[in-house]
């Protein structure tokens, strides 16, 4: 069984003349450097002409720990998260923002962002009407373009961004998305507060009442009672009677202990929803005031302070896209060339012959056993020619479509072609080559006269 070598058919594929390849460019110098130019120069033009993007931007913290009833003083945030969570909770701030982001993507702000800005649908491509022409932006296709809300990574801190060729309508659109903001979050902390304030007067009111009511039933004896009825239990050894008043008055100690009991666990609950409805009625006076903080103010801009496009990004895009270009260039002009170029040629070449003759010499002597062809796209400069009749084995043939060039390459083991870049007839110079396939004949060297 014949062993395959895969490494020496991967390394023929990976095979790059790369001087090949520098005579297609430098061939090409002109083309590439129309094409890079041309290109560069757009992108350039595209910085003064282009429509310019103003960028607006504004930093909020959101202090998610001032929330309502969620503040470090508060006297029972932490009693009824439990200890672990409560803690958890205020010195995390109260967890990550996702419900203040979509707060403020929700319609109820971004609805009046639209109307306060004026933000409608414009006609299609700027020249067709359609039926939602002149009608206010809805808060999907206003969240679609322009506009960015990014929370910083670790922090309560979020981050809105606009873009728009108006540097007046950026500024605008941010300071309403702020206010509008803000001004949701007071009036969800209000409602919150009042509601939190109702809850805890209402269970107040039932604890003082019922306070109040166990106050008047209360009877019975304090304790000290027992410790001066000595006399009686003394008495009670003796006197039937004086025993019954002895366990009736144990009794009555008894009831009033229990009385004692029950009003001081009433107490501590009116104490409790107390102090309670008093951070209530704080938190509901705190309501009005605002829980963000706006740490980077919306700034308006002038004419020269524009987002896009940048000189310096257009350079270097201009750069990038130009040697694309040129090499697409470099590749068409390659294929679509009428005469002769590099990228046609084969492995084994001689780009100069006058200056290389040695080594087309060396082939001639190590083949002086082989018929050698040297099939002719353009005439041979005399002295080389000379020098080429010097060898019996090796004949000359004029390049041809004819039973005549059949003939005289018939019987040769090896093909020499000579032609010329830029000169010789590219699709003459393929059929050829194809010809040449078809008969079975290896091209040992294309010679280049120049």
């Amino acid at each position: 069984m014949e062993n395959y070598n895969y490494n020496q058919e991967l390394d023929e594929e990976l095979t790059i003349d790369f001087k090949k390849i520098f005579f297609a460019l430098w061939s090409r110098k002109f083309l590439i450097l129309k094409v890079f130019l041309s290109v560069l120069l757009f992108f350039i033009l595209l910085t003064f002409i282009s429509p310019k993007k103003y960028k607006v931007d504004a930093d909020l913290y959101i202090n998610k720990a001032n929330g309502t009833n969620m503040m470090e003083i508060n006297p029972y945030a932490i009693e009824e998260l439990g200890a672990g969570g409560g803690m958890a909770a205020l010195m995390s701030g109260g967890g990550g923002l996702t419900n203040e982001l979509e707060l403020m993507q929700s319609p109820l702000v971004i609805d009046k962002v639209i109307k306060e800005n004026d933000l409608r649908y414009k006609k299609l491509f700027g020249l067709f009407s359609t039926k939602k022409t002149g009608e206010y932006l809805s808060t999907e296709k206003f969240l679609k373009k322009n506009i960015s809300f990014e929370n910083k990574k670790g922090t309560n801190v979020v981050t809105i961004e606009y873009k728009s060729k108006d540097p007046e309508l950026a500024y605008n659109v941010v300071s309403s998305i702020i206010t509008n903001y803000i001004e949701l979050h007071k009036e969800l902390h209000s409602e919150k507060s009042k509601s939190d304030k109702k809850i805890i007067e209402n269970q107040y009111n039932i604890a003082k009442k019922s306070f109040d009511e166990k106050v008047k039933k209360a009877d019975g004896l304090p304790e000290q009672a027992l410790a001066m009825s000595g006399n009686i239990s003394a008495m009670s050894a003796f006197s039937r009677s004086a025993q019954q008043a002895l366990s009736n008055l144990k009794g009555q100690v008894v009831e009033g202990e229990k009385a004692k009991l029950a009003l001081t666990e009433e107490a501590s609950k009116v104490a409790s929803l107390s102090s309670k409805l008093e951070w209530a009625k704080m938190v509901e006076e705190m309501s009005d005031s605002s829980k963000v903080l706006v740490l980077k103010e919306p700034q308006k801009l002038r004419d020269f302070e524009y987002a896009s496009p940048k000189l310096l990004i257009n350079i270097l895009l201009g750069i990038v896209f130009g040697a694309i270009a040129a090499l697409f260039a470099v590749i068409f002009a390659e294929n679509a060339d009428k005469k002769l170029t590099y990228t046609m040629l084969g492995d084994n070449i001689i780009y100069n012959i006058d200056n290389d003759f040695s080594d087309l010499k060396l082939l001639l002597l190590a083949n002086q056993d082989k018929k050698i062809a040297t099939v002719c796209f353009e005439n041979i400069p005399g002295n080389i020619e000379e020098q080429l009749k010097a060898y019996r084995n090796l004949s000359l043939v004029k390049a041809d479509i004819s039973n005549e060039f059949v003939q005289s390459v018939k019987n040769s083991d090896e093909i020499l072609i000579f032609a010329t870049i830029g000169n010789t007839n590219s699709k003459f110079y393929k059929q050829i080559k194809t010809m040449l396939t078809e008969m079975n004949k290896k091209v040992a060297l294309e010679c280049l006269i120049k």
